[in-house]
């Protein structure tokens, strides 16, 4: 490929062609009836969109992502399916929007201030997986459930070593409002250490125990950080104050807390190669949702940051490696979001027949592998539930055809932006007599699905 940059001009080109037409697994197959990939899923927690060294930032060196960007692929117009965590999450597992199946807001300990219960019809990846033949396992932050039967045991995960809750009080000490949510499977358990070290600890272990084994896995990595406290481990913070010492100092501990749980990811990518996995495997990286403005992120050329339905809500980091089948250093403009990874990585196992044919989400595995993939014509809607300023209402948005209407709180104004004129969000077209005709189409195309998430059961049951 001589081009390193994808666009819609070069990918999109239609379906017309045997190559477009052939079923991509029967493609795979023809290029030398390859194992199925392992595949290593890595989420992290409100990491902005402008928070890599790779996506510009200058003050920040974040070589380990970095060297994943360069490896593959790199998305620069991936959204994550809402600005906060749980609904992101469901999304990733679900492929379906988070408020169809019961997840418009974030999940917590307390009923008063709870936003969402998974649904039970929802078929999650790593059961679909695991139908397929992977083993499943999950390290990290579950954040869909805090007791049975929403566990990650029941749903679908053979192996969990992480945190059930939403957030820590404290990287040190893992408690939630006093509770200890860390689990090795269905035991409680209490280690001593930073939450970031615990959780790449534990996944160097899984990838170790893979070595020699026929089966495929699956591993789902899910850092809590940089979510706040902003708590990185003091020499990493030391390190950054010594080469920067200019930088404002919340500022300095976000970026070391983001270093450092760079410097844990680069762990993992070497354990991968020292069991001998890296080439067999397809690596995945995202974000949850955007950066949170008030702790210092930086969520690059976008407007505003975590929990916003602006873009640096919305816009997150995101990447993929496949050696010897994605192309290295490339970089596309194609639209995707996190729920088009469950569909993704299904079809990259084989496994496409898995898929329930109720997703919204679509594979992007031909754009990956330098396939030609037809254009997209797809609304993609956004919403999110909360209490405090929400007052248990929705903020919700949707993106078609690079126009973008939003309302950001429940009860406020719509605005209309054009993305491809305006990315920064500056200009809202809703607001003058002349506005856009696109306005009523996309007005109404909201407020249809609006009724439609709102039907869907969310709370969560009695006991529960």
């Amino acid at each position: 490929m001589t081009d390193r940059k994808i666009d819609r001009r070069t990918m999109l080109r239609g379906a017309a062609g045997a190559v477009a037409a052939a079923p991509l697994a029967r493609l795979l197959a023809a290029e030398g009836d390859a194992p199925r990939p392992n595949i290593l899923m890595i989420l992290v927690d409100d990491l902005g969109y402008g928070d890599l060294s790779g996506y510009g930032a200058k003050d920040m060196r974040t070589p380990h992502v970095d060297a994943l960007a360069a490896g593959g692929m790199r998305f620069r117009n991936f959204y994550a399916n809402c600005p906060v965590c749980s609904p992101t999450r469901a999304a990733l597992l679900t492929g379906r929007y988070p408020a169809l199946v019961g997840v418009p807001g974030v999940i917590r300990t307390h009923d008063g201030d709870n936003w969402g219960h998974l649904s039970r019809e929802a078929v999650l990846l790593p059961e679909a997986l695991r139908k397929a033949g992977y083993d499943t396992a999950i390290v990290g932050k579950w954040h869909l459930g805090l007791a049975s039967p929403n566990t990650p045991n029941d749903r679908g995960f053979d192996h969990f070593h992480g945190f059930l809750g939403d957030m820590m009080d404290d990287y040190h000490t893992h408690r939630r409002h006093g509770i200890n949510y860390l689990r090795l499977d269905r035991q409680e358990i209490d280690p001593k250490g930073h939450a970031t070290d615990l959780f790449t600890q534990w996944a160097v272990e899984y990838l170790q125990g893979r070595k020699g084994k026929a089966k495929p896995f699956f591993l789902y990595l899910a850092y809590n950080a940089p979510h706040t406290p902003i708590q990185p481990p003091a020499e990493w913070l030391a390190k950054v104050q010594k080469r920067q010492p200019d930088l404002p100092a919340g500022r300095a501990k976000l970026v070391a807390l983001i270093e450092h749980m760079d410097d844990g990811i680069g762990q993992v990518t070497a354990a991968l190669k020292q069991a001998g996995l890296a080439d067999s495997t397809l690596v995945i990286f995202s974000s949850d949702n955007g950066g949170q403005s008030g702790v210092g992120a930086n969520n690059g050329p976008t407007r505003a940051g975590k929990g916003t339905m602006y873009e640096g809500g919305l816009r997150v980091p995101t990447c993929a490696v496949w050696p010897g089948k994605i192309a290295r250093g490339v970089e596309t403009d194609r639209v995707a979001l996190t729920m088009d990874l469950y569909p993704t990585i299904l079809e990259a196992a084989g496994a496409a027949n898995l898929c329930p044919k109720d997703i919204e989400g679509r594979s992007v595995l031909p754009l990956l592998l330098g396939r030609e993939m037809p254009a997209e014509d797809r609304m993609l809607f956004f919403t999110r539930r909360e209490g405090g300023p929400h007052k248990g209402g929705t903020s919700d948005a949707v993106i078609a055809g690079g126009w973008k209407l939003l309302r950001n709180l429940p009860g406020a104004k719509l605005e209309l932006y054009n993305l491809r004129d305006d990315p920064r969000e500056q200009r809202n077209l809703a607001a003058g007599t002349d506005r856009p005709a696109v306005y009523d189409r996309l007005a109404q195309a909201l407020e249809d699905y609006v009724r439609r998430h709102n039907a869907v059961p969310w709370r969560r049951p009695k006991g529960a």
